[in-house]
């Protein structure tokens, strides 16, 4: 038994298994309304390239380097400035919920000008702001890149992406972003994935486990209303509460289908109307073979000339007609479709075509 069809067993056997219960903890299908990570950006430099930094025609990498010689309290011309050690880089981070000040963030640094590499470079002191423009961290650090380049101008290796790097905890949290909760009576849950049935289903497990009618109500498919109780004093405890609560969420039947890769992935509910499907193919050959026409014995005129003759053959594979009953497991409609002997890529298709006659009963994505 190979290692690959190993795993796969194994696969099917977690995924068997999870659908079994089919409950999850409602912090795995909804979030706290306000309780988000907030995007955080800035513009940098990286200085101790090896001559693989921005050309001298990048003309805002030479003039930050100015404006920050300037606040040095030098003097320097732009046009002076050579910039072949130094890039110009876009410094990205992602500022968690109560994260406090002090606390160290991961930075994604990539490469804004043509610098050919930021191997070895150090990111110097870059402010990061919010969509308000507020300083909330500042980045500075050595980069990581997981891979090299190496070579000559004509002859050169690459290993992974050159032009962008992490520092990890790079970025010291300067301003928390601010959130109250102490005070707060009303919250809101927020679905991940938002849909009438789980909305529904959320409310009525948070009444029936704190055993107190209207504490949660649904606002719409995506939003449910939270109310915390008097004998909560502190909301932190109330929400603890809640989010432990297991909740068996619904979602809309999907076939999600690549055809590049020819992958089909089905879930659960999925349902197929009883519908005949016929599978076949066709092949073509031509083959063209040349002979060579010479004129009678004597002849003034005649010329020697290649005359192509072709040989058309077809050939078409046996067509199986087979009836799909209608099913109602997964199970059941791969076993159907397995029937016909269908590659990953012709149930590709076949799935397309079954949608269109209107006996896929679910939802057909094609990525």
């Amino acid at each position: 038994m190979s290692g690959l069809f190993r795993i796969l067993i194994l696969l099917v056997f977690v995924l068997l298994t999870a659908t079994e219960s089919g409950a999850a903890r409602i912090k795995d299908i909804a979030f706290i309304e306000g309780v988000r990570p907030n995007q955080l950006v800035g513009w940098g430099l990286v200085v101790g390239l090896n001559g693989t930094g921005d050309k001298s025609s990048a003309v805002y990498t030479t003039q930050s380097i100015a404006n920050m010689l300037n606040k040095m309290g030098l003097k320097f011309d732009p046009n002076s400035i050579k910039v072949k050690n130094t890039a110009a880089v876009l410094v990205t981070a992602e500022l968690q919920a109560f994260s406090k000040p002090g606390a160290e963030i991961d930075v994604v640094v990539s490469s804004l000008g043509d610098a050919t590499s930021l191997q070895g470079g150090t990111l110097i002191a870059t402010p990061l702001r919010g969509h308000d423009g507020n300083v909330y961290a500042v980045a500075q650090g050595p980069l990581a890149l997981a891979g090299f380049t190496a070579g000559s101008d004509t002859a050169r290796v690459t290993k992974n992406h050159q032009t962008a790097a992490k520092i990890p905890g790079g970025a010291i949290i300067e301003k928390e972003v601010p959130l109250d909760l102490a005070n707060k009576q009303e919250l809101y849950l927020s679905l991940r994935n938002p849909d009438f049935t789980t909305a529904e289903r959320v409310a009525r497990a948070v009444n029936d486990y704190l055993g107190i009618r209207g504490v949660a109500s649904a606002v719409d498919p995506g939003k449910i209303k939270l109310t915390v109780p008097r004998q909560f004093s502190n909301p932190v405890v109330f929400i603890s509460k809640v989010e432990g609560i297991e909740v068996a969420p619904d979602s809309v039947t999907k076939v999600i289908v690549n055809e590049r890769t020819g992958t089909v992935v089905m879930g659960e509910n999925v349902k197929i109307s009883t519908v005949a499907v016929s599978h076949g193919d066709i092949s073509i050959e031509i083959k063209t073979q040349y002979a060579i026409s010479q004129p009678p014995a004597f002849s003034k005129k005649g010329e020697t000339v290649v005359v192509p003759y072709d040989n058309l053959e077809v050939e078409e594979q046996k067509s199986r007609l087979i009836v799909l009953p209608e099913s109602v497991t997964l199970g059941d409609v791969v076993r159907a479709l397995n029937l016909i002997g269908v590659t990953p890529r012709d149930l590709v298709a076949i799935l397309q075509a079954i949608k269109a006659a209107g006996a896929l009963q679910a939802e057909l994505e094609v990525i």
